[in-house]
């Protein structure tokens, strides 16, 4: 049984509910060399075996969840680790659980991701603490409820190296099938992102896509201030304001699997309540 704490944390912060063992360099195949050879040997060796970690890149995705249970294994499968390795990447798997009262950690956890509890509520929340936790040189981000098709990391990531990217959001809407989303949140999104292009000038078509890829060293240039919901335009503000080198792509979303979360109305109007108040107090 995994034992959980639940002391309050800060925000950006959250428990690890997993181990993870540590990799040594092997130097068996070195031992039956003579000494005086041995010493020169060893060094270059070890030397070559330093470039070659030193050139690994790393991905780390980040999912936050709360009450996944039924989707969060299917998400970790979709993700393509051995597309990704064959690219040069190591791939860091990342459940932030915010607070799920279901089997949502341990499922996570038996499928070999990275479990960290955020206790303190909120979309945003959870992404700061993942990113605060994150080791990898690139950042993938999607929900845990299979909306996301994680399947197209490998040409994302792809697109963001030719380009010599900073930052990828991705365009539900373009391609969008019928009976995916409601119409009220299908108008809503479009609401919201007519306003985040009159009062930011933000030239993307989905400011509200919550499926992004970026490198981790432009985070700490951000100033995002939002806990919850408004976390995924304001991202894309502070990047596009910033001035860091940005792309949208289409992506086929999908129908959620288990209960909906979001309040198309509520959230909505605390979406469009940030903008104006992001826009007046900047």
């Amino acid at each position: 049984m995994l034992h959980l704490n639940n002391t309050s944390l800060a925000t950006n912060t959250a428990t690890n509910v997993e181990t993870e063992t540590s990799t040594e360099l092997d130097f068996e195949n070195h031992l039956s060399l003579p000494f005086s050879d041995r010493r020169f040997s060893d060094r270059r060796i070890f030397n070559r075996r330093n470039i070659e970690i030193s050139n690994i890149k790393k991905i780390t995705v980040v999912i936050p969840a709360l009450n996944e249970e039924q989707a969060i294994g299917s998400v970790i499968k979709e993700i393509p680790i051995n597309e990704l390795k064959k690219m040069g990447y190591e791939v860091e798997i990342m459940v932030v659980d915010n607070g799920s009262k279901d089997k949502t950690r341990y499922i996570a956890n038996s499928h070999k991701a990275k479990v960290f509890v955020q206790p303190i509520k909120g979309y945003g929340n959870a992404y700061k603490a993942g990113f605060a936790n994150a080791t990898g040189d690139i950042i993938a981000t999607g929900d845990a409820d299979l909306t996301y098709p994680f399947c197209d990391l490998p040409k994302i990531i792809k697109k963001m190296e030719d380009e010599n990217l900073d930052f990828i959001t991705t365009d539900r809407l373009t391609n969008l099938q019928p009976g995916i989303m409601s119409r009220t949140h299908y108008f809503g999104n479009i609401l919201l992102q007519l306003m985040t292009k009159i009062l930011f000038g933000l030239p993307c078509k989905d400011s509200q896509s919550g499926m992004w890829i970026f490198k981790r060293s432009i985070w700490s240039k951000l100033n995002i201030k939002s806990s919850g919901m408004p976390f995924s335009q304001e991202l894309k503000i502070e990047v596009y304001k910033n001035g860091f080198k940005c792309a949208e792509v289409p992506i086929a979303y999908r129908t959620r699997v288990g209960v909906v979360k979001l309040s198309t109305f509520k959230d909505g109007l605390g979406n469009m309540i940030h903008l104006i108040k992001k826009r007046i107090f900047g």
